[in-house]
């Protein structure tokens, strides 16, 4: 069981991705980030990378720079996940999450500006487009809080009651 608890987690979060939500009120970057605390590296990186593929077989593709920038944005977020597993708090799992969302906005939204056909590709298009992303960009924040804490605060609650049942060691990876 507790080896594969994590993955339930992870698993459970993707499956939100189909269900009703307001625009980047998703659970993926959260998936990354605790991904990169709880499992190895390898498959911190990989497994957000999956989930984003696998679902957009279902919801759809869109344009291959812009998707790359919103995959790297993921796989960032996993990063992030490295350096909160050796840092690991209240505040800098919220720090963390703060920079996963922001690191998103700012990549995918120059991406948006940079290859996309919506904004002029000068000054004013580059701060429009950041301007008309600020809504994503809160609810990015908004979902990323709310899924870190579901997934961490779950994952965390198991191991300290079966930690205090000595059913299972408390380790990381």
């Amino acid at each position: 069981m507790q080896k594969f608890f994590p993955y339930f987690l992870v698993l459970l979060a993707v499956a939100t991705r189909f269900l009703p939500h307001p625009a980047n009120f998703t659970p993926i970057a959260a998936v990354a980030l605790f991904s990169g605390v709880y499992l190895n590296k390898r498959l911190s990186i990989l497994l957000p990378m999956a989930a984003m593929f696998l679902s957009d077989l279902f919801i759809g593709f869109y344009s291959a720079p812009i998707m790359i920038s919103v995959y790297a944005s993921f796989a960032v977020s996993s990063l992030l996940g490295w350096w909160l597993a050796k840092h690991r708090g209240i505040i800098t799992t919220f720090g963390a999450t703060l920079a996963s969302s922001t690191v998103f906005f700012l990549i995918t939204n120059w991406a948006v500006w940079q290859f996309g056909v919506i904004y002029p590709r000068t000054g004013v298009g580059f701060m429009e487009s950041y301007i008309a992303a600020i809504p994503f960009w809160r609810n990015m924040l908004l979902g990323d809080v709310f899924y870190v804490a579901i997934l961490f605060g779950c994952y965390e609650g198991v191991r300290y009651w079966l930690g205090r049942k000595k059913i299972m060691p408390i380790e990381n990876k």
